[in-house]
């Protein structure tokens, strides 16, 4: 019986092509959204959870002004708070439960000369410790040490794509010299690979020298960009965001009601956040994706009551040569069926390319959520069955007399 039916539903779209394929558009354009947009917001996330491992173990930041998420998911601070002092850092530091270490940091944008070449860089001022704070450690040379700190030497050390374009090779830079803020810094040591983090900023990018060394004789400045806190693993994140906020806010004077002039979160605060940005893409997806099905049942529905009265004689025939009603049921059903299933089909396969492709070019993930595919198709066959049962009830009681006498 199927393989009847499925030979005159062929036969039967293949005389309305056309009119075939703009049905199924609607179908596949809902798949293709709904999958699409599930499957980009499980690939950012799970890279959010990648570039979360990359901070550090146990590591909260508090950072000078605010943070948001984008629609895309990468975080953005507006740093332009200076009221986030190097006696804040200390006080957190002492006076916060289950924080083991900490390193203050300032970033700034600049220039950076060497070998040359130029490029620009994420200059980050910051403690010895930080290395083992974001678990991020020199490949080649070293980092510099506390009594370098203490004299505000000159000293640096490259992320690897920096010292890559200055100098050609990573590890010719160790023991040369660069040249920023009119003056020569020599580079002791070249950091491992380490890509972006959370917070968007490529790690392989970024210059670390002495945190005395960028406030004093770099910038002049008194301002921190924020403190990076290492907790105990078995910290209480509620205490802990507790405890931050009553020592800045007590240290900035705040009063109550009034704004926060800075920031803090956790690794899990980071990957939370995304998560909230990521679900208005979510949501206006399957907005999108849910319009598109409509569209794509109202064309079944259309194309089916079109096909059922061009194909009065041949239903009057086939009920006078003994076809039950049910059987014109089944054989309108399994049509639309089939012209939904092929444009849903289309749409998870197409989703799937992409991913594949997109992923693999992009360095990201690759998720692959059979149960979201699986449903997708289900429920595209479904939209299909309930768009062409109004047609295949109205083919299931044309009279036989009727299409006798026309």
């Amino acid at each position: 019986m199927l393989p009847l039916n499925l030979t005159i539903a062929v036969s039967s779209l293949s005389a309305h092509k056309l009119r075939a394929v703009l049905a199924m558009l609607g179908v596949f354009l809902g798949a293709l959204a709904f999958t699409g947009v599930q499957h980009v917001s499980k690939i950012m996330v799970r890279q959010a959870e990648i570039e979360t491992e990359k901070l550090g173990p146990n590591l909260y930041a508090v950072l000078a002004g605010s943070v948001r998420f984008t629609r895309g998911g990468a975080m953005r601070v507006n740093g332009n708070a200076r009221t986030f002092v190097l006696a804040d850092a200390k006080a957190l530091m002492d006076s916060v439960p289950s924080v083991l270490a900490g390193t203050p940091f300032v970033t700034s944008t600049m220039a950076v000369r060497g070998n040359g070449n130029a490029v620009n860089a994420q200059i980050l001022g910051c403690w010895p410790n930080y290395q083992d704070i974001r678990s991020f450690r020199p490949d080649a040379g070293r980092f510099f040490t506390w009594n370098e700190m203490d004299a505000r030497a000159k000293v640096c050390v490259l992320g690897r794509k920096i010292a890559q374009r200055l100098f050609g090779r990573p590890e010719l830079a160790v023991g040369h010299k660069i040249y920023m803020f009119r003056a020569s810094f020599r580079v002791l040591g070249v950091m491992e690979e380490k890509g972006r983090d959370v917070s968007g900023t490529d790690q392989d990018e970024i210059l670390l020298m002495p945190l005395t060394t960028y406030m004093r004789r770099a910038s002049n400045q008194r301002w921190l960009s924020g403190v990076y806190l290492r907790l105990d693993k078995d910290a209480g994140l509620a205490q802990v965001n507790d405890a931050v906020n009553a020592v800045m806010r007590e240290r900035h004077r705040i009063d109550p009601g009034e704004k926060d002039d800075f920031s803090s979160m956790s690794a899990a605060d980071a990957i939370k956040l995304q998560r909230q940005a990521l679900d208005l893409m979510t949501t206006l997806g399957g907005i999108t994706s849910t319009i598109s099905f409509a569209v794509g049942g109202l064309g079944i529905l259309s194309i089916m009551i079109l096909v059922v009265r061009s194909r009065r004689v041949e239903i009057g025939v086939r009920r006078a040569v003994g076809g039950r009603r049910r059987d014109i049921v089944r054989q309108f059903l399994f049509e639309s069926g089939l012209m939904a299933a092929v444009g849903g089909g289309l749409g998870v396969a197409v989703t799937v390319l992409l991913v594949l492709v997109s992923c693999t070019l992009a360095g990201l993930p690759i998720i692959l959520d059979p149960a979201s595919l699986a449903v997708t198709l289900a429920g595209s066959c479904l939209l299909g069955v309930l768009a062409g049962a109004y047609p295949a009830w109205q083919a299931a009681n044309i009279e036989i007399l009727d299409v006798l006498k026309s």
